[in-house]
């Protein structure tokens, strides 16, 4: 996909797809091109982490809970609209696991610069829309429903940071 007319920020990593009897967990994000809305849990590589360390990681700093067992599902980007600093748009590369087994209770996150949790909890899928929910949170209810990965990269046009 070609978007030379716009300047673009990548942001790459790893998020969690927690569901059980039609809930999914998410966090409550304060930053970023999803604040005040709905995200999974998960965020970017530190140095030297692999991608399961990274998932790990961030889940546990973002929930409070262990992540025990999951599976690679695989990689989504998302193009979508962000003026921030010198940008016009955003290409979020995500890789996606889906959480066989947690361990734990949610807890409060800790504050840290960089910490964008607010907390985290258990929505219905089914509650689940553009005005509450980032496009990561949208693409893994659809694969939940669909139990498959599609090809294409999801491009929202017009996206309104809230």
């Amino acid at each position: 996909m070609s978007q030379q007319q716009n300047s673009y920020h990548t942001a790459f990593g790893c998020y969690g797809i927690a569901e059980h009897n039609g809930k999914m967990i998410v966090i409550d994000k304060t930053g970023g091109p999803y604040i005040h809305r709905y995200d999974l849990p998960g965020g970017s590589q530190e140095t030297g982490e692999s991608l399961l360390e990274t998932l790990q990681r961030e889940f546990n700093e973002e929930t409070g809970m262990t992540v025990s067992d999951c599976i690679q599902i695989g990689a989504f980007d998302f193009f979508l609209p962000w003026n921030w600093k010198q940008f016009t748009h955003v290409h979020h590369v995500a890789v996606f696991y889906q959480i066989t087994q947690l361990t734990g209770n949610f807890e409060q996150p800790v504050a840290f610069d960089g910490q964008d949790s607010a907390g985290a909890h258990w929505v219905d899928r089914d509650a689940l829309n553009e005005n509450n929910a980032s496009p990561l949170v949208l693409k893994a209810a659809e694969w939940l429903s669909a139990n498959k990965q599609p090809n294409e990269a999801t491009v929202y046009k017009s996206w309104q940071v809230l």
